[in-house]
């Protein structure tokens, strides 16, 4: 499989975590948003919304981080994403779509270069902007899991679920736009947690191959 994406993204490192976590081998291909490479029309014939990640699985060209991870488990069950109870696997979609439906989507790339440009958003101005919806979303999240009276190291649980696939890199995120995390001592607790797995570790930005490549590179 080939996950075109880019090191700091969001979206690219919870792909990156759900690949690990299911041990599926990849290879990456780079799409530096720095230089607008996604916007070209190489990626678009990739890509119709010219976003990253897109995931080649070799029989198809896939978009969308919620569509792929719901493919993931479909298609390759063990070790599953979701609980085997139906309310369960409630609480942990719901605590998934906190990040992926409304944090995320108002703090992404497109929407903060928009303010920069159309606004005058200067990076104050944007680290206000990114850490308000990030505060509202981390305190729903934090209050979820006190609420879901399931004890373990995770997000649900003693196993990792798709709640921590998406959690983490939104933490990540967050301390990128100086969003102090110690506010949320569970949160800063299951993100430690994730860490001591290596389908967590190996997936930071940090570690990518584009990570050390100047802009361009």
């Amino acid at each position: 499989m080939k996950l075109y994406g880019f090191f700091r993204s969001g979206t690219s490192h919870r792909l990156r975590i759900a690949l690990n976590l299911k041990g599926i081998a990849y290879e990456q291909v780079p799409i530096d948003l720095r230089t607008e490479r996604h916007l070209t029309a190489e990626y678009k014939a990739i890509n119709p919304q010219q976003l990253v990640p897109t995931l080649d699985t070799g029989d198809a060209l896939m978009t969308q981080t919620p569509a792929i991870i719901e493919w993931l488990e479909e298609c390759f069950p063990k070790p599953a994403f979701l609980p085997e109870d139906a309310q369960a696997r409630t609480t942990v979609r719901a605590l998934a779509a906190v990040v992926g439906c409304d944090i995320h989507p108002v703090n992404n790339r497109r929407i903060l270069e928009t303010l920069r440009r159309s606004f005058g958003a200067n990076d104050a101005a944007v680290n206000e902007w990114c850490g308000t919806w990030i505060a509202a979303g981390f305190d729903a999240f934090d209050a979820l899991v006190a609420s879901h009276g399931r004890s373990g190291p995770f997000s649900y649980g003693d196993t990792p679920t798709l709640a921590d696939v998406y959690l983490v890199p939104q933490i990540e995120s967050a301390r990128r736009f100086k969003v102090d995390i110690n506010r949320w001592p569970r949160l800063a607790g299951i993100d430690q947690a994730c860490a001591g797995l290596d389908a967590f570790r190996l997936a930071t930005p940090a570690l990518q191959p584009d990570a050390d490549r100047p802009a361009g590179h």
